[in-house]
């Protein structure tokens, strides 16, 4: 048997202490600066129930490690239809925050279900596939059934109008593709629309560019001729329903917003401004910041959501260029190291669920950091184990632990399995 003192991989415990840290001062900052006197007491609070947040997943992260692994591949079909039950029973009965039907409360707190959907998700979907003996010779098949155990929570969360939750399931598709030995053309063909979708919201001639490069992609890795003409309509259709979208579809404040991305002075009072004081409060930090509570984009409350959403920029103003790329670094390594018990597991199960959480926290840093300095959208995607956030944090770190989990008893894993 495994020795939990021993064997337990402490660099990646230390990591995502690191990182909590990192986060607590930032909430901090955010919340119970100068700022706390433009702040509702609700809002105040925050960085307490952070701190309660922390504790209860410390205690959860070493708890887990005396479940036997095998709990997490023969339960995952059980977890994941309760997980798609309380989605259901969310969406009719949850209660409504920032335009999102996806919470529960609980006395004075809430439970975001989505996010322990993910979980399940990444449970039933990496069961599924390394379950399948003869996966090699019914690829598409399997592919096609792993893509439906994926998007079929995606529906229920974009239902409960949470798009940027939902980009995170969709994120998973790709890992799951490759994974499942899909042929990298027929792979590139599905992930193209999320692409081509990206560009054209710049211009429809980014998309048709992007379109055809694509399609240059999926002829040269395929040799067939009719995933070629199928990848032109796809990526035609993207183009085009993307300008229908701008056009005629979507609300005028919708489209403001998506303009907004690609030029924020259009609206800077309005859909623009979040971009302009994101990008003022990371600029005027400089090299090494302002100082701790120093930020006057932060403590004067120009910047939204500061201690969600816009986190980092509230680490870029106060810690400067240093500060965040302290916190860049840390998370790297975070996501490396997980990178690296993938690598090291010999049981397929382990290694795809463990790369699926490491792709999760990559989406979650990148569209973060990414809508923080204007690269992206803002499409309102917290910073793991750095922004505030109760289910998010227990959530993440219950897919860390179950992936130290599984590391710590891989010797015995394929005995389990």
């Amino acid at each position: 048997m495994a020795s939990i003192q021993k064997d337990l991989d402490w660099t990646s415990i230390l990591l995502w202490i690191g990182l909590s840290i990192i986060g607590l001062i930032a909430i901090y900052s955010a919340t119970q600066g100068p700022v706390s006197e433009f702040l509702p007491t609700f809002i105040q609070n925050n960085f307490w129930k952070q701190l309660l947040f922390v504790g209860i997943s410390l205690g959860l992260l070493f708890g887990i490690q005396f479940i036997n692994p095998t709990i997490f591949k023969n339960f995952s079909y059980v977890a994941y239809a309760i997980s798609l039950l309380l989605m259901v029973y969310t969406l009719f009965f949850g209660q409504e925050i920032n335009g999102a039907k996806s919470w529960l409360r609980f006395g004075g707190f809430g439970l975001q279900s989505s996010e322990f959907m993910k979980i399940t998700t990444i449970l039933a979907a990496a069961n599924f596939l390394t379950s399948r003996r003869n996966l090699a010779t019914e690829q598409i098949r399997y592919a096609l059934v792993s893509f439906l155990i994926i998007f079929i929570p995606t529906l229920l969360v974009i239902a409960q109008n949470d798009f940027g939750t939902a980009i995170i399931f969709l994120a998973l598709i790709p890992v799951i593709l490759f994974w499942s030995g899909l042929p990298y053309g027929v792979a590139l063909l599905m992930v193209s629309p999320a692409i081509i979708l990206y560009l054209s919201v710049f211009s429809w001639v980014y998309g048709l560019i992007a379109m055809g490069i694509i399609t240059a992609g999926v002829l040269f890795l395929q040799r067939s001729k009719w995933l070629t003409i199928v990848t032109v309509i796809m990526g035609s259709a993207t183009v085009v329903v993307v300008q229908l979208a701008l056009t005629k579809i979507l609300q005028p404040h919708q489209v403001a917003r998506v303009i907004a991305f690609t030029n924020p002075s259009y609206d800077p009072t309005g859909a623009g401004w979040n971009v302009i004081q994101a990008k003022t409060a990371i600029g005027s930090g400089g090299w090494t910041g302002k100082g701790f509570l120093e930020g006057t984009q932060t403590q004067l409350r120009f910047l939204p959501e500061q201690w969600t959403d816009f986190i980092f920029c509230v680490v870029g103003e106060e810690f400067g260029f240093l500060g965040a790329s302290i916190l860049i670094l840390v998370f790297m390594l975070f996501l490396l190291r997980l990178l690296q018990l993938s690598i090291n597991h010999k049981n397929p199960f382990a290694q795809l669920v463990t790369l699926s959480v490491a792709a999760v926290y990559f989406m979650h840093f990148f569209i973060n950091v990414g809508s923080a300095t204007a690269l992206l959208p803002v499409i309102g995607i917290p910073l793991p184990f750095i922004s505030y956030g109760g289910s998010a944090f227990i959530a993440n770190t219950l897919m860390l632990a179950i992936c130290l989990n599984m590391d710590l008893y891989k010797r015995e894993f394929s005995i389990y399995s």
